[in-house]
């Protein structure tokens, strides 16, 4: 695999080795070791599976301490418009985003590590994405900013608003600004 780090510190883009024939393909998604030579030690205990249509916009998500969560981001099928917003306190890039087409013809996959809003559009028919996290989900200190924040400024790809599909939670989810944040950066 091909480890890169983005201009966010922390967040790596994971590129493996796909072997193809007439019979399919063949990759390793994750391998302890080589992932921890980069990354370092993140014990992974939970692999989580969604399906959207076209148009459905999930995030910006997050979790407080004590259940920040890293993740590990992938498509199986389908494409989306993968991105984290670096909500660390005292980050020097606090605010800022990193933004990639994930997609199950690319195989790409996206280290989003604790302290990181997340959130993807879906721009194919459907899609289906898989993340491993490396701490529960637990819905008290589950928090959200709004996918729209001027702040941040993230370029969705859209092309009006009734060219996707949000849910309500999401869509009066407070602005970076106001939103509660306790990870601070190290």
């Amino acid at each position: 695999m091909i480890y890169t780090e983005t201009e966010i510190k922390g967040v790596w883009m994971i590129e493996p080795e796909v072997f193809r024939d007439a019979r399919g393909y063949f990759m390793e998604s994750y391998k302890k070791p080589e992932f921890e030579q980069y990354i370092g030690d993140v014990h992974f205990i939970q692999e989580n599976e969604s399906c959207s249509v076209q148009g459905v916009l999930r995030g910006l998500h997050y979790q407080l301490e004590p259940y920040a969560q890293s993740k590990l981001v992938r498509v199986i099928d389908g494409e989306v418009f993968d991105v984290a917003v670096d909500i660390r306190k005292g980050s020097p890039t606090f605010g800022r985003y990193i933004a990639v087409v994930l997609s199950g013809e690319n195989k790409r996959q996206l280290f989003v590590p604790k302290g990181f809003a997340h959130g993807f559009y879906v721009m194919s028919k459907t899609a289906v994405f898989t993340y491993k996290v490396d701490n529960p989900y637990m819905p008290v200190y589950e928090r959200g900013i709004r996918f729209d924040d001027p702040a941040i400024g993230v370029d969705w790809r859209l092309l009006s608003e009734s060219a996707f599909s949000i849910s309500g939670k999401d869509r009066i989810a407070p602005l970076l600004d106001e939103a509660e944040i306790n990870y601070t950066y190290k």
